[in-house]
């Protein structure tokens, strides 16, 4: 399974952005291999409105299975990332992307 995270850094004990569509970074886990990558999402900064399809169009270039976030997306990017199947969920601003993992594993995260 791959597991997204939007972040303001690209290592583990980096701060979880609270925001989707605009968040600096996507990171991704993927459980089988281990390995953690990430996506660079500041190209969205100028865009007057869209980022969030945007962003969820990304996650599914990312063949991402699972979006870990804030405070979850707009009304746009939801419908999205519901028709690509990817499971979003919420709460997860103010920790590091190790504690958001570790949180969703536990099941202490809320499904948006």
């Amino acid at each position: 399974m791959k597991i997204a995270f939007t972040t303001k850094g690209t290592e583990w004990d980096s701060k979880m952005d609270p925001r989707f569509g605009r968040t600096e970074f996507f990171v991704v886990y993927d459980e089988e291999t281990k390995e953690l990558s990430f996506v660079d999402n500041k190209d969205v900064e100028n865009e007057a409105h869209g980022a969030g399809p945007k962003a969820a169009q990304k996650l599914s270039e990312l063949k991402a299975n699972v979006l870990i976030t804030g405070n979850g997306p707009g009304g746009n990017a939801a419908t999205v990332l519901q028709k690509l199947g990817t499971d979003c969920y919420i709460g997860a601003g103010n920790m590091s992307i190790k504690e958001a993992y570790d949180a969703f594993k536990s099941g202490s995260l809320q499904k948006f």
